[in-house]
C-alpha cells in the first residue's frame, strides 16, 4: 500500500494516459466539488464530454474554476491527461499565483490496461497508438516534474498500486490553527539575551540555567497554558546570540514556543552550510560568539535553523506571525513568494538617504481578517495598523524589547540595557508625529465602501447595503463631507408613532405607549423634541487631544456635523467658538475627569432651525405660505363680493375661508423655530446622548442617565447649552401615561415640535429582537409644516392615515445598529476604513425610497 501524504491545501494535477483511471481515482479519494474534470467541462460547454473541438473553451472553464477555488484556499484536483510539460505549465503558474503547493500524481497502469479500458467504451474508438504515445510522453517527462515546479511527485506504476493507494491530507507546516494559545509574541531580539530574560520574567516565564552532559543548558517554564511565539531575527548585532538561541531552541523543543525564520537566521544558516554570504549587519559578532559554544549546541543548531518556517497561522485563523509581515492572500499558504515576503517584506526599489532600501508600506493596504504580528522594521513604538502590528522596537539599538499578549492584545515591554549597535537609520514611526494608523488612513480606498456590502453588527447581525445606495453615499461624502477622520458616527433616522385613530389627529403619544407596552417594555423616557437641526459634536479637551485621537489639523479642537456628514457651520471660527463654550460646560460639570477622557462624542440638537434651514424656509416653506395667503385671500374677497350681489357661493366661501385659516396657521407654524443669529450667543445646543468617549461606547447606560448628564451640562450656567424637558413614564401606570399625554399636549400647544418616546434602556429587545430605539410623536401644528397647510382637513387626514411604517422602521433599526457598530470600532481604534464602512452604510441607507415626511 502506498500512502500519499499531500498538503490539505494544494493544486493536485493528475497525470495519465486516456484509460489510466484518473477519474476513478479522483472520485475515490477526493470530494466531487474538489475535482475539476476536463471531460465534465466539455459537457458543460456543449453537452458532449468527447467533443475535442472545444477543448480550448473547456480548459478555460477548468482554469477559471480552479482559480476561484485556490483563491479561497480550497484543495483542487485537475482531472485531465496533462501529458506534456506545456499542458502542465499553466497549472504550475496558477498554483504559484495563489501560493498553493503543486502536487503531481502520475497514474501508469500500463499501455495494455489503458487500451483495454478504452476499447470497452464506445466513446473511445482510437487505437493503441494514441495510448502508447501518451504513455511514452509521460515517462519521458517523469524525471523533470520537480524541475517543472511540482513540490511533490507521486507515481503509481501498476493497476494494483493504484487500487491500493491511500491519500492522507496533512496541514501545511505553517498551519497551526488548532492551537488557540494564549500566546506571547516576542519581537526581534538580535542577540540581546539579558533583555529577553527580563521580558520573559515580566511575562511570567521562569528561566533556569544549568548544565547537561557538561554543556550549558536552559529550561524555560511558561505560565500555565501560555506559549511564546518568536518573530525571528534572534541573532546578530547583539552581545549574546548563543544564549538567545539556547532559550528559543529549548522552548521550541519543549513545545512551549514557535519560532519563525528571520532574514538574519537565514543568512546565518547559510553561513553554517558553507555557502558564500556577505558578512555584514552584525553577522560577524554572531560568528565570533558561535566559535566559543559547546559541541552539542553546534550540532543541534543547523537543524533548528533549517526547520524554521516562513510564518505560523494560529488561533483558528485569527492570528498570523511572520518576520516581516504577510499579505492576506499569503496567510496559511506556501510558496517561494510567501517565504520571501515573510522574510523581507516589500521594497519600493528606491534607496533612502542612509543607503538602505525603502520599504513599501504593505500594512497600509492590508484588509485581512487575520491579525498579522511581525517585526523586521524597527519602530520606536508598537502601533496597530489595519489589523497588523510591528513589534520590533529596536532593542539592540537601545530601544526596547516588546511582546504582545494574545488574545488580550496587551503590550509588555522592557528597556534595552544599553545601545548595543548604532542604527544605520534612526528609529522613527511611519507617520512622524502622527500615529501609524493615521498615516495609513491618509488615502482612503473607495473599494472599502463601494459595491454591495455585508456588514456584521453587534446589535442586528448582518446588514446588507445595496450597490446603488453605496454609490449615492460616495457621491455625497466625496463632494460635501467634512474631513473624514472626524466621521466616526452618523445618527439613525427615527420612525414616527403609529397613526392615531382619534378624530382630527395624525399622531398622539397613546400609540407610542401602546407600541412599547405590547413589546414588553416597562418604562419609557419621554423627551422634549427640540425643533432645530440634528448635530453630532466631537468635543476635545485640547487641540493636542484632537490631534492625537482624531488626527485633527493644527488648531482644531473638535468638529460639528449634520446627519449627512457635512460640516454644520461654514465658518471654522463659528465651530471653534461654539466648541469652546461646550468645552467650558464639560469642564464645569467635571466630566473630563469623571469619564477619564480627553474627548466626547455627543448627539445633540442645535437651534434655531433657521440657523441651518434658513435657505430651505426661504425657498420652500415661506413661498408656499405667501402664495397660499395671497391666493386664498383674493379668492375669499372675490367670493364675498359675489355673495353681496346675491350669488349662491356661501358654501364655496366657507371652504375658501377655512383654507385661508389653515394657510395662516401654516405661516405661523415655524415662527417659534426661527430667530436671527448673529453669533454663537444666539445659538442653543441641546445634547441628549453621550455617544462615546475614550475606551467606551455609552449605549449600555439608560436614557435617564444620558438625560441626567445633559442636565448637568445645562446647569453650568452657559445659556448656549439648552436644557431638555423629560420624564420617565411607567407604562403600567395609567395616571402617569395620562400625565405624559397632557404634558405633550401642553408642549405642542405652546408651539413645540413634539416629543420622542424611547425605551428606558438604550438598547431594548423584545420577543422578536431589537426594538425601535425611539418613536417621534409630532405636534399638530408641526405636522402642518411637514404635510402642508391643509393636511388636517378630514378628507386629507383619512388619506394620510394610510401610511406604511414598515420600511421606515426597518431602516431605523439598521441605521441604529450600524451607528453603534461604527462607534464600537472607533473606540476600539479600528482602522478608519472599518469605521467608515458603517458610516457610509448609514448614509447609503438614506437613499432608499422612504417617504421623507415620515
Amino acid at each position: 500500500m502506498t500512502t500519499l501524504d499531500i498538503p490539505d491545501f494544494a493544486l493536485v494535477v493528475l497525470i495519465g494516459a486516456s484509460g489510466s483511471g484518473k477519474s476513478t481515482f479522483a472520485a475515490r479519494h477526493f470530494a466531487p466539488t474538489e475535482v475539476i474534470s476536463s471531460d465534465h467541462c466539455r459537457a458543460l460547454v456543449v453537452d458532449d464530454e468527447t467533443d475535442q473541438s472545444i477543448s480550448g473553451d473547456a480548459f478555460e472553464l477548468v482554469k477559471a474554476i480552479a482559480d476561484k477555488r485556490l483563491k479561497h484556499r480550497r484543495l483542487t484536483v485537475i482531472d485531465a491527461t496533462n501529458v506534456r510539460p506545456a499542458d502542465r505549465k499553466g497549472w504550475i503558474e496558477l498554483a504559484r499565483r495563489w501560493h498553493a503547493l503543486p502536487v503531481a500524481i502520475v497514474l501508469d497502469p500500463g499501455v495494455d490496461t489503458c487500451f483495454s479500458r478504452n476499447k470497452a467504451r464506445a466513446d473511445r474508438d482510437f487505437g493503441i497508438g494514441v495510448v502508447q504515445r501518451m504513455s511514452s510522453e509521460i515517462r519521458r517527462g517523469l524525471g523533470g516534474l520537480q524541475r517543472e515546479g511540482f513540490r511533490q511527485v507521486w507515481k503509481l506504476a501498476s493497476e494494483a498500486e493504484i487500487d491500493a493507494a491511500v491519500v492522507e491530507r496533512k496541514p501545511l507546516w505553517t498551519d497551526k490553527r488548532h492551537d488557540q494559545g494564549p500566546f506571547d509574541i516576542i519581537g526581534d531580539i538580535h542577540g540581546c539575551a539579558d533583555e529577553l530574560q527580563d521580558l520573559l520574567a515580566a511575562l511570567g516565564y521562569g528561566v533556569a540555567w544549568g548544565e547537561t552532559s557538561g554543556e550549558r543548558s536552559v529550561v524555560v517554564t511558561p505560565p500555565a497554558g501560555r506559549k511564546a511565539v518568536f518573530v525571528g531575527d534572534l541573532v546578530d548585532r547583539g552581545p549574546n546570540s548563543p544564549d538567545v538561541l539556547r532559550i528559543v531552541m529549548s522552548m521550541v523543543a519543549a513545545g512551549t514556543a514557535y519560532c519563525v525564520q528571520g532574514n538574519h537566521e537565514r543568512k546565518f544558516g547559510r553561513w553554517l552550510e558553507g555557502r558564500k554570504v556577505t558578512i555584514a549587519h552584525g553577522l560577524q559578532q554572531t560568528i565570533d560568539q558561535y566559535d566559543g559554544t559547546d559541541r552539542g549546541f553546534r550540532a543541534a543548531l543547523p537543524a533548528f535553523l533549517d526547520d524554521l518556517r516562513s510564518h505560523v497561522w494560529l488561533d483558528g485563523g485569527r492570528l498570523a506571525v511572520a518576520h516581516a509581515g504577510l499579505k492576506a492572500e499569503m496567510i496559511g499558504r506556501g510558496s517561494g513568494a510567501v517565504r520571501e515576503f515573510a522574510l523581507y517584506g516589500e521594497t519600493t526599489g528606491e534607496i533612502d538617504e542612509f543607503g538602505l532600501p525603502v520599504r513599501a508600506d504593505w500594512a497600509a493596504g492590508y484588509r485581512g481578517e487575520t491579525a498579522v504580528v511581525y517585526g523586521h522594521t524597527p519602530m520606536p513604538e508598537a502601533q496597530w495598523v489595519n489589523n497588523t502590528l510591528c513589534i520590533d522596537t529596536g532593542c539592540v539599538f537601545g530601544g526596547k524589547l516588546t511582546a504582545l499578549r494574545w488574545p488580550e492584545k496587551a503590550l509588555v515591554e522592557v528597556p534595552a540595557r544599553q545601545v548595543w549597535c548604532e542604527p544605520m537609520r534612526p528609529l522613527r514611526p511611519v507617520g512622524g508625529d502622527r500615529s501609524s494608523q493615521a498615516a495609513a488612513d491618509d488615502l482612503l480606498d473607495m473599494e472599502d465602501v463601494s459595491g454591495r456590502r455585508w456588514i456584521d453588527t453587534t446589535l442586528r447581525g448582518r446588514v446588507v447595503v445595496a450597490e446603488e445606495n453605496a454609490s449615492a453615499a460616495i457621491e455625497v461624502m466625496s463632494r460635501f463631507a467634512l474631513a473624514p477622520q472626524w466621521l466616526a458616527y452618523l445618527p439613525p433616522t427615527m420612525s414616527p408613532v403609529e397613526t392615531s385613530a382619534r378624530d382630527g389627529w395624525l399622531e398622539r403619544p397613546e400609540e407610542a405607549f401602546a407600541h412599547y407596552r405590547e413589546r414588553g417594555v416597562a418604562e419609557v423616557v419621554c423627551e422634549e423634541k427640540h425643533m432645530g437641526s440634528r448635530a453630532v459634536i466631537a468635543l476635545c479637551r485640547t487641540a493636542e487631544a484632537a490631534k492625537a485621537r482624531f488626527d485633527a489639523a493644527d488648531g482644531e479642537t473638535g468638529a460639528i456635523w449634520t446627519r449627512t456628514g457635512r460640516g454644520f457651520f461654514a465658518a471654522t471660527a463659528t465651530t471653534e467658538a461654539l466648541l469652546a463654550r461646550l468645552r467650558a460646560a464639560v469642564e464645569a460639570a467635571g466630566l473630563w475627569d469623571e469619564l477619564s477622557t480627553d474627548w466626547l462624542l455627543l448627539d445633540a440638537e442645535i437651534m434655531p432651525w433657521s440657523a441651518k434651514a434658513g435657505a430651505l424656509i426661504d425657498a420652500q416653506y415661506a413661498p408656499v405660505a405667501a402664495s397660499s395667503r395671497a391666493g386664498l385671500s383674493a379668492a375669499a374677497e372675490a367670493l364675498s363680493r359675489a355673495a353681496a350681489h346675491g350669488a349662491p357661493v356661501a358654501e364655496l366661501l366657507a371652504k375658501v375661508s377655512d383654507r385661508a385659516g389653515r394657510a395662516d396657521l401654516y405661516a405661523k407654524a415655524w415662527a417659534p423655530y426661527v430667530w436671527p443669529v448673529s453669533g454663537v450667543d444666539d445659538l442653543k445646543v441641546a445634547p441628549f446622548h453621550l455617544l462615546a468617549s475614550e475606551g467606551r461606547v455609552w449605549f449600555d447606560q439608560d436614557h435617564a442617565w444620558h438625560m441626567g448628564l445633559a442636565e448637568r451640562l445645562a446647569a453650568t450656567g452657559d445659556l448656549v447649552v439648552a436644557s431638555t424637558r423629560w420624564r420617565v413614564v411607567p407604562l403600567a401606570d395609567d395616571a402617569a401615561c395620562a400625565e405624559a399625554v397632557a404634558w405633550w399636549e401642553a408642549l405642542t400647544g405652546a408651539g413645540g415640535e413634539g416629543m420622542v418616546v424611547k425605551p428606558r434602556d438604550f438598547v431594548a429587545r423584545g420577543a422578536k429582537g431589537l426594538l425601535q430605539p425611539a418613536l417621534k410623536v409630532r405636534g399638530r401644528e408641526y405636522l402642518r409644516i411637514i404635510y402642508g397647510p391643509e393636511y388636517d382637513a378630514p378628507e386629507h387626514l383619512e388619506r394620510l392615515r394610510v401610511r406604511g411604517l414598515g420600511g421606515k422602521r426597518n431602516l431605523a433599526l439598521r441605521e441604529f445598529a450600524l451607528g453603534h457598530e461604527a462607534l464600537k470600532r472607533f473606540v476600539e481604534r479600528a482602522p478608519l476604513r472599518r469605521v467608515h464602512e458603517c458610516v457610509f452604510a448609514v448614509l447609503a441607507m438614506e437613499s432608499e425610497p422612504i417617504d421623507p415626511r415620515l
